[in-house]
Order: structure tokens, then C-alpha cells, then sequence
């Protein structure tokens, strides 16, 4: 099931997203509008809208982004790092809830950087409180999976020593444009991710060439905190980062799950 969150009329609910579309496009989607929420119990109403009448909002409100650096070889390398050995825990940081945007909707070029970049990530929706999750309980924990850019301002990544302000300034981590239930962590494990500048392919990898699997990274990030129904966990992203302008539109695809675009605009 796709779970999408939406606006209509000023009145914000969750959706199940029915029928097919064009990548990109909403023509001929619908949703059913779920009866309370989809961290628990729930039942579609039967009341549905055309997808095009609505605005996408994030599929989720995260109390937290926890965000994974360093966790494909080919980036490592294009950034200059050195690849993490075997006993070296993820590389983990945490983007802030108000960096968070959703499909569509703008990201801002922060007044602080003159060098922002984009990165494209599968993102792991958390379906339930948890604390500690041993590796083998940690499908029982995952509602779904979405796309992410991990927008980051490269410049101040590189001259700060902690890169809170690098990549969780206002509108860092566009997520979208929903969450899709049906995939399980076998599939996870191998699915396409692309993005685009202006049309133009920027990054092409697939999650088989994550250093650390989706499993190391739940049990890693929960045995320092508790995660919440709607928390985020960005899994890293391919090579082929690079600079982002003002009137730029930026487009990650995920094989199964959908294409999130944003377009960059000055802040204002």
C-alpha cells in the first residue's frame, strides 16, 4: 500500500494512493482516505479524491531524521574519505524535524552556503516505538520506505567539524511522495536509485552496494535511542553528489516507490 499525506481544504489526512501514473505524474491516482492513522489500526473510508485536487504533504512528521554518512564505496571515494573498515560503527547524524519538506514544495539555498548538493537516499519509515531492536525484529518495526534527499550545504560540511548546520538547515530533507508498505527488506536490499538535475541524471546506484545493511543500521541507531512511529533513517547515498542551483528542479526516483521533485529557490 502507498500512504500518502495530503491537504485538502485546509484539512490535513492520510490516503491510500490507488491506480497507476506516469513516473512524475499524478494523472488518473486517487486517494482513499484512511479512518485515523496508519501507525495503528486502520480502514480505508471509501471517500476518495483525485490525487491532483490535493497537496502532498510529507508522508510522515518525524520527531527525528537519523541520517547515515559514508555508506556507499563510490561516495566515499568521490568525497575523498576513506572507506570505513569492518569494525568501525555507521557513520550516524541526526537532521532535525524542521528540515523536513515534502514533495513539491521548495527547498530553500541557505544565505550561509554557496555550495549546496544533492543526495539521493532510500528512507525507512519506523511503524512503531522501539528501543534496541535485535536484527532479526527489525522488519517488525519498519511501516514502509520512502524517497530523501539529504540536502547538504558541502562547503560548511567541510569547514565546520559537526555538520548539524551542513545538512539540517530549513528544508534539508525533503521526504515523499509516499510511503510504500509493500516492500520487505529482501527487496529493499536491491532497488534502484536515481536523481535528476533539470531532467538530467545525476546519480544512478542500487541499495546492493550499501556498506551496511538496512538491519546494522536499525540495531546500530536503537541501541542508543528510541525510535517513534514516523521517524525517519536515511540509509546513505550513491555517487555522483553535486551542486544544486537557485531555479534548479531536483528528482529522486526509487524503483517501487516513486519520484520525489523539489525545485530550489533563494530563501527569502
Amino acid at each position: 500500500m502507498r500512504i500518502a499525506r495530503f491537504s485538502i481544504d485546509g484539512n490535513v489526512a492520510f490516503g491510500a494512493v490507488e491506480g497507476e501514473a506516469p513516473p512524475g505524474s499524478t494523472e488518473g491516482l486517487v486517494l482513499d482516505i484512511i479512518k485515523g492513522i496508519p501507525f495503528a489500526d486502520f480502514e480505508l473510508s471509501g471517500t476518495k479524491v483525485p490525487l491532483s485536487k490535493v497537496r502532498l504533504l510529507p508522508p510522515v512528521l518525524p520527531s527525528k531524521v537519523v541520517a547515515i554518512g559514508r555508506n556507499y564505496a563510490e561516495h566515499v571515494a568521490e568525497l575523498g574519505n576513506e572507506l570505513p573498515g569492518p569494525s568501525e560503527p555507521p557513520v550516524a547524524f541526526l537532521k532535525p524535524s524542521t528540515s523536513v519538506t515534502g514533495p513539491g514544495a521548495a527547498i530553500e539555498y541557505p544565505s550561509f552556503s554557496q555550495e549546496l548538493h544533492h543526495e539521493a537516499e532510500l528512507a525507512v519509515v519506523i511503524g512503531r516505538m522501539c528501543r534496541e531492536v535485535p536484527r532479526e525484529r527489525v522488519a517488525d518495526v519498519i511501516l514502509g520506505y520512502t524517497c530523501a534527499n539529504d540536502v547538504t550545504a558541502r562547503d560548511v560540511q567541510k569547514r565546520e567539524k559537526q555538520w548539524s548546520r551542513a545538512k539540517g538547515f530549513d528544508t534539508a530533507c525533503p521526504l515523499g511522495p509516499w510511503v510504500e508498505t509493500g516492500i520487505d527488506l529482501k527487496r529493499a536490499a536491491d532497488l534502484t536509485i536515481q536523481c535528476t538535475v533539470n531532467g538530467e541524471q545525476r546519480q544512478l546506484g542500487r541499495t546492493t552496494d550499501m556498506i551496511r545493511p538496512i538491519e546494522d543500521l536499525i540495531v546500530h541507531i536503537s541501541e542508543a535511542m528510541t525510535l517513534l512511529p514516523g521517524d525517519v533513517v536515511l540509509t546513505g547515498t550513491p555517487a555522483g553528489v553535486g551542486p544544486l542551483g537557485v531555479g534548479d528542479e531536483v528528482a529522486v526516483t526509487i524503483e517501487g516507490i516513486g519520484t520525489l521533485t523539489n525545485k530550489v529557490i533563494k530563501r527569502g
